[in-house]
């Protein structure tokens, strides 16, 4: 009798161990695919598909969503250049904006929203240089030049968007191209 109960507790720990074991597995696997679908989400809102650099953003918590943010400012203060924006360069804008990941019924989308009605306030592009300073801090130069193209890339299509006087001459203004250059800055 006490050799049943004894066997039996051993297979209760047993059970318990092997469950706990299993549980542990399932967790990790879930992990692994959870951050797959992140990365590839942020690959299809970035264009980025190194898959070292996307690791390196999701390691820096940024995901499709907060990387929809951080398309906004540069597109923002390139449209806003002038001290106008134009129907051409809102509808770059908000084109640009969709291809990130910014979706219509989403707080960020609203946000935009705002800031094409009423310009931001300076801080905003101080801000911004800040955060992308400390972003690539710890990034490779491989992946500090792909996410300074590609953010650069869409804020210059928003700036060509408008096409110059009856879209002749220059398609970018010297307000926009100055705010072009302050981007590339931010990341030297």
């Amino acid at each position: 009798m006490k050799e049943d109960f004894l066997a039996d507790r051993r297979r209760a720990l047993e059970e318990s161990f092997f469950t706990k074991q299993n549980e542990a597995l399932r967790q990790k696997l879930r992990e692994k695919e959870r951050h797959q679908a992140r990365k590839e989400a942020l690959s299809e809102a970035s264009g980025i598909t190194d898959e070292h650099t996307l690791s390196r953003l999701l390691d820096l918590e940024i995901s499709n969503e907060t990387l929809a943010a951080l398309y906004l400012v540069p597109l923002v203060e390139v449209a806003w250049a002038d001290g106008k924006i134009e129907e051409k360069e809102r509808k770059a804008l908000l084109e640009a904006a969709e291809k990130s990941g910014l979706h219509h019924d989403s707080p960020s989308h609203e946000l935009l929203e705002e800031w094409l009605g009423h310009r931001p306030e300076a801080k905003l592009l101080e801000a911004w240089k800040q955060y992308i300073g400390v972003l690539t801090e710890s990034m490779d130069q491989a992946a500090k030049q792909d996410l300074r193209r590609d953010l650069v890339g869409r804020a210059r299509s928003v700036a060509e968007a408008a096409g110059g006087f009856l879209g002749l001459g220059n398609k970018v203004s010297v307000a926009e191209q100055a705010v072009l250059d302050e981007l590339e800055a931010a990341f030297s």
